[in-house]
This record gives C-alpha cells, sequence and structure tokens, in this order.
C-alpha cells in the first residue's frame, strides 16, 4: 500500500502506540482531539494534524482507523450528528480495532458499504508495551481483498496479523481470546485470595502452580502483583475487562451457545467494579477478592 493519509480515532494506550508507528512509517496521520487521548504532543511533533471532528478528519482521510472502548463508542462515533459516515468520501476503508460486539460490527458493515467505503474488524490483542513497539496481534475480519490491500499497513504496527474470516470473524476471535485470557486471570486471582488468606506465602504459591497444571501466561501476569503489589504486568482495567466479558455473553447468547462459565466470570468482575474502583487494573482483584470476607 502507497503512503496514504490516515485519519485516526481513539489516542488512548493502545492507540497512540499504533499512531506512532504510522507516523514512523512516513504515512500522513490526522488524529480527533478528544479528552479521553493520552497527550498529543510527540504525535504533532511527529507530524500529526488534528481535527475536532469526527466528520471533519474523515473528509480529509482515506483510512479511518478507529480505536474507542466499545460498541456505543464505535457506533457514535460512525453515526453522530458529526460522525465519519457524513465525512467519507468514496472508497475510503473505516478499520476498527475497538473491542466490539459482532452482531454490530456486522450491521456497521452494511451501512459503511452502502456508503460506497469498505469496512474491516482488526481487533488488537497484547499491551500498551507491544502497541507502542508496533508489535500488537490483530485478528482480522474482512474480505480477502480488502484484507491483502490493507495488510502493508497493519504490519506498520502489528507483528502478528490472523485474516479470521469475513466481517466480524475478527472481533468473534477477540471476544473468544479475551474470555480464555481474562477468564483464566481472574479464575488464578480467586485462588490466589484464597491462598493468601490460608497463609501460604505468595512465592510458594506462585512456585507450586508453575511446577505443575498452573502453569501459564495467567499465573506470569499475575506474579509481579502477587510478589510485589506490582500492576505494570497487566496493564488493563477491571471496567474494560467487564465490558469484553459482557460483550462475549452477549455473543453467546445470540449464538445460543452455552455460557455458563463467561457468567460466572463476569459475576466476579462486575461485584469488583461494585467493590472497588472500575478503574484499578484487573491484577488488583486478587486483592478485592480477597477483602470479600
Amino acid at each position: 500500500m502507497t503512503m496514504k493519509k490516515i485519519g485516526m480515532i481513539g489516542i488512548g494506550m493502545m492507540g497512540h502506540g499504533i499512531a506512532t508507528n504510522l507516523l514512523k512509517h512516513g504515512h500522513a496521520l490526522s488524529v480527533l482531539e478528544h479528552e479521553g487521548n493520552q497527550p498529543l504532543d510527540t504525535l504533532i511533533a511527529g507530524g500529526a494534524t488534528t481535527f475536532k471532528t469526527p466528520k471533519e478528519l474523515a473528509a480529509q482521510s482515506n483510512i479511518v482507523i478507529l480505536c474507542v472502548t466499545g460498541t456505543p463508542q464505535v457506533e457514535a462515533v460512525l453515526f453522530g450528528e458529526q460522525g465519519v459516515l457524513q465525512g467519507l468520501e468514496p472508497n475510503s476503508i473505516v478499520v476498527d480495532c475497538s473491542t466490539a460486539v459482532p452482531a454490530s460490527t456486522e450491521r456497521i458493515s452494511k451501512f459503511v458499504s452502502d456508503y460506497g467505503c469498505h469496512f474491516m474488524d482488526a481487533a488488537m490483542t497484547r499491551t500498551p508495551k507491544e502497541a507502542a513497539e508496533g508489535r500488537l496481534n490483530l485478528l482480522v475480519g474482512a474480505e480477502p481483498t480488502l484484507f491483502e490491500q490493507c495488510k502493508p499497513l497493519l504490519e506498520c504496527f502489528a507483528e502478528n496479523i490472523v485474516h479470521v474470516g469475513p466481517v466480524g470473524a475478527g472481533h468473534r476471535m477477540k471476544l473468544l481470546h479475551n474470555f480464555v485470557s481474562l477468564g483464566s486471570v481472574t479464575l488464578m486471582a480467586e485462588a490466589a485470595a484464597c491462598a493468601q488468606l490460608a497463609g501460604i506465602p505468595p512465592q510458594t504459591f506462585i512456585d507450586v502452580l508453575a511446577m505443575g497444571g498452573g502453569w501459564g501466561a495467567p499465573l506470569e501476569r499475575l506474579k509481579p502483583y502477587l510478589t510485589n503489589k506490582d500492576t505494570s504486568n497487566l496493564r488493563f482495567s477491571l471496567a474494560n475487562s467487564l465490558k469484553d466479558l459482557s460483550y462475549y455473553n452477549q455473543m453467546a447468547e445470540d449464538m445460543k451457545v452455552d455460557h455458563t462459565i463467561a457468567q460466572a466470570v463476569k459475576s466476579s468482575l462486575s461485584q469488583a467494579c461494585n467493590d472497588a474502583d472500575p478503574q484499578s487494573l484487573l491484577p488488583e482483584i486478587v486483592s478485592i477478592i480477597a477483602k470479600r470476607r
């Protein structure tokens, strides 16, 4: 893909890394001014321009990348009074890197197509650290031709790119991934809280699990918090965890498949959000659960 004019909406912890890497690869970048953004100083110094409305940004872009919180924000940005769809030129492309409800994603794709434009979901995994390094994982739902057309752009900020299937498939796979990953961390946190109350030293808990079937990414991500109350290994909030599990449960309901365990994980996360600041980071759920006696 030759250099394109990229418009980006959602310069949070993940989006800032994506934007930085797009500039590094020589793309002309515009970003939407928003109070939820990370500081834009380094992006502006690197050549990014800013716009006050999604409509204005879209009118100056060949490709619009969305990296917002979830489905309500995606729909508002696209369909709002000064939304993206009011500014898109024909043949423009919308790339949704958010986590969203697949049924909404499929409806949005049809609306975008009716405007003479193209849509793909490219859900992200990994953390802000990998985003800054240009090493995200992307799970893409798109027509094969559009995927191949956009792949060089996606490679500017992603290390592993998986074409999962048609539109919506990327968001479905992301919810499956996050149910397994966040669900496993929540399970591990509940066990760690029980171990704490039982008087088992954190390092003993870690060592024993690591020698057996408890070894894996959830334990590795929680380890710094269990030993030093360090949350830096998993900078993902309780609120976002609950949002993703809610989306998974909604997807499962839409598909009429069993989601008994997913409902239990959602319930645990919901209770944690009620018991503490929802913006607390997920590792802190160990301490939140331990206080719940």
